[in-house]
């Protein structure tokens, strides 16, 4: 394979605090290889057409390393080879123009920053003889093979300063207050910023809860003296027997969207307790922002690695963390999966030692 001299570079899905970091790691680790740098904007979409892309090099990526979003742009219609695209040779299907789009650019290679559904479009098209390479990127934290994305630490701790602030008015008020944060399928930041904020309970998406459980460990604080209590909850989490909660369905892009477990829990502990509740979601907060000095490093040391991975010919790898390293990881190993909180976690257990209740 000839040496990569012009790289693509994109960001797909939600954004996470910590994107530009890796945008600017990789401009700048190619620049200083001879390897031009070319940003696609929203994600895959701006494969679709000419006019979508701009040049990158060191003074377009001066002052971004503490911004949070992505320079680029994350929107997408949805998966290349699900949607059909209109062209002036016909219909077809998306993800054959945008493999044309790529060969017409001249581009040897992408970087793709993404989260799973990313990483598993990466994959496809990987396959399809697309040279790249994955960047994982999720405040959920939820991505196997890496013990840690970009975002999630900037994520818990915002939750957790928000848990901060609440725990004034719940004790003021001798209220309950439930919080819900993001997490989908697992239960990361829930779990993160629940303990370091010293929640009382906390309920994700691994461990099914029963309610009853829940009040009766508020009660037992009420005994005990403690006239407040802080219920953290991740938006994926779910009675036992039942389902998780969701708003509507987002078309464009087929997912499910979660979200209202905070207020169903809020009701049901008003009246299980008959102590005044109130619920807070902390929503699309957790996504904003200035990243954190962690995740500054994490998403510069992911950014500097993919760039080796190029010059040295590694395709179809994602980056990853395995303390104290930076590794590659076959993307064929971790598309397709979810990193669930284990219920033999440390810091699980170390939360239920202490008094903490997960509604098991």
């Amino acid at each position: 394979m000839p040496p990569v001299t012009r790289l693509g570079i994109l960001t797909g899905g939600g954004d996470a605090p910590g994107l530009n970091a890796v945008i600017r790691a990789v401009v700048k680790s190619a620049f200083n290889s001879g390897i031009e740098c070319l940003g696609i904007e929203d994600s895959f979409d701006g494969l679709l057409e000419p006019g979508r892309s701009r040049v990158l090099g060191p003074r377009e990526v001066t002052g971004i390393l503490r911004l949070g979003g992505t320079i680029l742009g994350t929107i997408n219609r949805g998966n290349p080879y699900d949607l059909p695209i209109s062209t002036s040779d016909g219909i077809k299907p998306y993800s054959e123009r945008v493999i044309e789009m790529f060969h017409e650019m001249g581009l040897h290679a992408l970087v793709v920053i993404g989260g799973d559904g990313t990483l598993a479009i990466a994959h496809q098209f990987f396959q399809a003889g697309i040279p790249l390479v994955g960047v994982p990127k999720t405040i959920d934290n939820d991505i196997v093979g890496t013990t840690n994305c970009f975002g999630f630490d900037t994520a818990v701790d915002f939750a957790t300063d928000a848990i901060d602030r609440l725990h004034t008015t719940a004790e003021a008020h001798h209220r309950v207050m439930v919080v819900e944060v993001m997490g989908r399928y697992a239960g990361w930041i829930a779990l993160y910023a629940g303990v370091a904020g010293g929640a009382d309970a906390i309920l994700i998406p691994e461990i099914p809860f029963d309610l009853a459980i829940v009040a009766e460990r508020l009660r037992e604080r009420d005994r005990l003296g403690a006239k407040f209590s802080i219920v953290v909850v991740a938006e994926g989490a779910f009675p036992r027997g039942g389902t998780p909660s969701l708003l509507d369905r987002e078309r464009h892009d087929r997912v499910e969207r979660l979200g209202g477990i905070g207020a169903l829990v809020c009701e049901g502990l008003a009246r299980e307790t008959g102590k005044e509740t109130r619920s807070v979601v902390l929503g699309h907060l957790q996504r904003g922002g200035t990243p954190t000095s962690f995740d500054r490093l994490l998403a510069t040391r992911f950014g500097g690695k993919a760039v080796e991975l190029v010059r040295c010919g590694a395709f179809g790898t994602m980056v990853a963390f395995a303390p104290p390293d930076i590794i590659a990881r076959p993307l064929k190993d971790v598309v397709g999966k979810t990193k669930n909180v284990p219920r033999d976690f440390d810091l699980l257990q170390t939360a239920k030692s202490m008094g903490v209740t997960f509604g098991d």
